[in-house]
């Protein structure tokens, strides 16, 4: 009979450490142990359930059948765990612990470096995980309970979602001197398709985004208007830069750049925004650190995103 009343947190820690890394150094110094500390404990544990969770003749090594099942397990207890913790934290009036944080690219590089600053100086005891990805990505996590809040762009309108909007901005266009329609004070969108166009890649929700504006509906259609894609809207204003064509970006991109290149920027015709949102499960056990977040999130933005957001919520208003 398997003893699982002898099971450990620390076992369990060392299991799923041992997953994700498929190499028994690199799981110990993650759990900062020596190897032979979390060999004997992976042996022990296996012992104690009578089955083999990894097949060690495999390099990188694999879990087992059993083992896949056994690890998705380890998971799920060892984050309720963290559940109790967090009630104690919420209990005390205690603003801290990890904060598991998932950002899209389109608007990490522009709010995280201050929002890491922000957090240190007003909750040094709350520690920030951030992972840049993309919203399905971020989605998936936050279902899994791997994240515990998003920063993406809505609405989503995902049932067991919460979504808080931050901001909104505005979508802009972003012309190379010799482009036609550089003398235009602002732009349709569709007359980007007369020129080269760049984008970023498949899978980014922006691209998406720029894509509907630009009504490129087809595959066909996207062949012909551009020749690269790339991940960061920083390499693709410097390929207007240097190969003509025009880009999209959004508007808080636009704040950061040098004043000869923010001569090339132009709006768009209409009401072309996005809305910016804190999204997490509706379940979400850290309401305090939640909270805490927010303060020093919504400091982040710039004034001028700030003033669009009260515009929008005029708007709405009447």
């Amino acid at each position: 009979m398997t003893r699982i009343a002898n099971l450990s947190l620390v076992q369990l820690q060392y299991l799923t450490a041992l997953d994700e890394h498929r190499h028994f150094i690199k799981a110990a110094q993650s759990c900062f142990v020596t190897q032979p500390t979390l060999s004997m404990q992976i042996k022990k544990l296996e012992e104690e359930l009578e089955v083999k969770l990894f097949d060690r003749s495999k390099q990188p090594i694999i879990p087992t059948d059993v083992g896949i099942l056994v690890i998705e397990q380890a998971k799920r207890v060892l984050n309720e765990t963290k559940k109790i913790e967090n009630i104690l934290l919420e209990y005390k009036g205690k603003v801290a612990g990890d904060l598991n944080v998932g950002i899209i690219p389109t608007i990490s590089p522009y709010l995280m470096p201050q929002l890491i600053s922000q957090i240190s100086k007003r909750y040094p005891e709350v520690r920030l995980n951030v992972r840049e990805l993309m919203t399905e990505e971020i989605i998936s996590l936050l279902h899994k309970d791997h994240l515990d809040v998003g920063i993406v762009a809505t609405p989503l309108e995902i049932d067991g979602m919460v979504e808080k909007p931050i901001f909104y901005e505005r979508f802009c266009i972003y012309l190379n001197p010799s482009h036609q329609a550089y003398d235009m004070d602002q732009l349709d969108a569709k007359i980007l398709l007369e020129d080269k166009l760049w984008l970023l890649s498949e899978g980014n929700c922006f691209r998406d985004q720029a894509v509907n504006l630009c009504a490129l509906k087809h595959t066909a259609a996207l062949k012909n208007s551009f020749n690269y894609e790339s991940g960061s809207i920083e390499t693709l204003i410097r390929i207007v830069n240097l190969e003509g064509g025009a880009t999209v970006i959004p508007e808080w991109a636009s704040l950061n750049l040098q004043p000869e290149e923010k001569k090339n920027i132009r709006p768009v015709k209409g009401n072309t925004v996005r809305e910016v949102s804190l999204i997490y499960s509706r379940n979400f056990a850290k309401a305090k650190l939640s909270e805490a977040f927010s303060s020093p999130l919504q400091a982040c933005v710039p004034i001028q995103l700030k003033k669009f957001l009260l515009h929008i919520y005029y708007i709405l208003q009447n």
